[in-house]
C-alpha cells in the first residue's frame, strides 16, 4: 500500500514508533525488505539515494512503485538526501511519494529558501517533503554526505525552520554519522536536544546515520519521539560480507539466484532486528487498509 511519508509518519508520531527507512539500492535489498516487513506487519520506507537511482535507472523506481502497490504493508518511496534540484524533480516525475531536500550545509536562511522552494512544488502534487537542520557526521567509505564536524540542531531554529518552510518531517542532528563507525569510536546521542525539540514541534522527527549506534540509545530515541530512522550501511554490510564468504567458498557460483540466497537471509536478520528495535513490528494495525 503506497502512501506519502506525511501520512505514513503521522501514525508513527501518534503511537510513538519509528518507521525504518531502508536504502534499497538493488532488487535484492528491495525483495528482502518487503518480505520481512510483510512477515512482521511492519510499515516501511523504501529509501533511494540519487546515486542509487542513477545507477539503477528509472525502471527500478517503477519496480519499487509496483512492489509497494502490490503489498499489504503501508510504505512510502522516498528520495534520500536530495541536495540537487534536478535529482528531486526526477524523483517526483518517476513516482516517489516523498523527497528529502538536504540543504543542511547551507546558511540558515539559504536552507529555508531552498526547502521552501521544494515544498511549494511537491505539496500540490501530493508528495511529502523532509528537511534537515544541523549537520550529520560522516565516516570513511560513505557516499551519503555529512561533515567532519557535527553541528547540533538548535531547538529554536527547528521551530522557525518548520514554520517558514512547511516541511512534513525534520531530520535533526543529535550526534549520529553516516556509515559504519571506526573501531573504538563510541557515538553518543544528545537525547536532551531531542527532548527539547520534541517538546516544541509537532511534526515527525528523523534520525539519519542510524547504523552502528548502540541499540539502547536508538530505542530510547524512539521512546522520546523519533519517528523515522535511516538504515543503509548495516543492511548492506550484512549482505555483502556474507556474499564475499559465499564467493570465496565456491568459485563456480555465478547465478544470482544461487549467489544471493545466504546473503539475503543474513541481511533479513538485520532488517528484522531494526524493525523490533524501532518498535515498528505489528504496527500495520494502526493504518486503514
Amino acid at each position: 500500500m503506497l502512501l506519502n511519508m506525511k501520512d505514513l509518519l503521522a501514525v508513527a508520531n501518534e503511537h510513538y514508533f519509528a518507521v525504518p527507512a531502508f536504502n534499497v539500492g538493488t532488487g535484492q535489498i528491495l525483495k528482502a525488505v518487503i518480505e520481512v516487513c510483510e512477515e512482521m506487519n511492519a510499515p516501511v520506507i523504501l529509501a533511494i539515494h540519487p546515486l542509487e537511482h542513477e545507477f539503477q535507472g528509472d525502471a527500478f523506481i517503477a519496480q519499487c512503485v509496483y512492489a509497494a502497490n502490490a503489498s499489504k504493508v503501508p510504505m512510502a518511496i522516498h528520495l534520500d538526501h536530495g541536495s540537487k534540484f534536478n535529482d528531486i524533480m526526477r524523483a517526483i516525475r518517476t513516482g516517489y511519494t516523498s523527497v528529502m531536500i538536504d540543504a543542511s550545509e547551507l546558511p540558515f536562511e539559504e536552507n529555508i529558501a531552498a526547502t521552501k522552494r521544494i515544498v511549494d512544488i511537491a505539496h500540490p502534487l501530493g508528495v511529502s517533503v523532509e528537511g534537515e537542520l544541523g549537520t550529520i557526521g560522516t565516516t570513511a567509505h560513505n557516499f551519503e554526505g555529512g561533515t567532519n564536524e557535527i553541528i547540533f540542531t538548535r531547538p529554536e531554529d527547528a521551530v522557525e525552520y518548520i514554520e517558514r518552510t512547511g516541511v512534513d518531517s525534520l531530520a535533526i542532528a543529535i550526534g549520529t554519522a553516516h556509515g559504519i563507525y571506526p573501531k573504538g569510536f563510541k557515538p553518543q546521542l544528545k537525547l536532551d536536544i531531542l527532548k527539547e525539540i520534541k517538546s516544541k514541534v509537532s511534526i515527525p522527527l528523523v534520525l539519519h546515520g542510524g547504523s552502528a549506534n548502540p541499540d539502547d540509545e536508538i530505542a530510547e530515541s524512539v521512546k522520546l519521539g523519533i519517528n523515522k530512522i535511516n538504515i543503509s550501511s548495516d543492511t548492506k554490510q550484512a549482505l555483502y560480507q556474507q556474499l564475499r564468504i559465499t564467493l570465496a567458498n565456491d568459485i563456480h557460483l555465478r547465478e544470482p539466484f544461487e549467489l544471493y540466497v545466504e546473503a539475503i537471509e543474513v541481511m533479513k536478520k538485520t532488517i528484522s532486528h531494526k524493525i523490533e528495535l524501532f518498535n515498528d513490528a505489528d504496527k500495520m494495525k494502526y493504518y486503514t487498509l
